[in-house]
């Protein structure tokens, strides 16, 4: 249910930017992210970090978007939120302990080289999709922008989970395979 709550704000963004514009499409999505962040709290009695970033994010980007009757500043949201998550990924693995572990070593036993691998590729991951983001945003239409913001990045970040876990999988001692 978590993943549905956190996928509304995109789809009301993309609906309402479809029927009418990109700033009544904005003006959503900071309500919808501030409701989803309420709704998180209500039913799990804690908001995850990089729900509160987002929605910073969302409010002052969106809010400027809004302000300035400027859509640039929603498309460099989609950016400084990927580079706030590769730089944040990178500065845990500098630090020895790499998010991805702390998110999934719970779960999974892997060797500490494989966790800074995967870490490292989200890294990769993150910064890659921030300099896309950039491209499609001032290279091509507003149209194939909000297609590929919400869309092709949604693909992109759902292909490399299953190519992390494919990966992992491969590391996975015998009994935790079995389970």
């Amino acid at each position: 249910m978590k993943q549905i709550i956190d996928f509304i704000p995109l789809v009301i963004f993309f609906f309402l930017y479809k029927s009418y514009d990109i700033y009544v499409a904005t003006g959503a999505l900071i309500v919808a992210t501030a409701v989803q962040v309420a709704v998180t709290y209500f039913v799990y009695k804690k908001v995850e970090k990089m729900q509160i970033i987002t929605f910073l994010m969302v409010a002052i980007f969106g809010g400027m978007t809004l302000f300035f009757h400027d859509d640039n500043f929603i498309k460099w949201k989609v950016t400084i939120i990927y580079v706030l998550f590769s730089v944040g990924l990178l500065v845990s693995d500098y630090l020895g302990k790499p998010v991805i572990k702390g998110m999934l070593g719970k779960e999974i036993t892997l060797p500490d080289q494989v966790w800074k691998r995967v870490n490292l590729a989200w890294v990769a991951f993150f910064a890659v999709c921030a300099v896309i983001n950039i491209y499609v945003a001032y290279r091509l239409p507003l149209d194939v922008w909000v297609n590929f913001k919400v869309f092709g990045l949604l693909i992109a970040t759902f292909s490399y989970t299953i190519l992390t876990g494919f990966y992992i999988y491969k590391y996975m001692p015998k009994e935790n395979q079995e389970k």
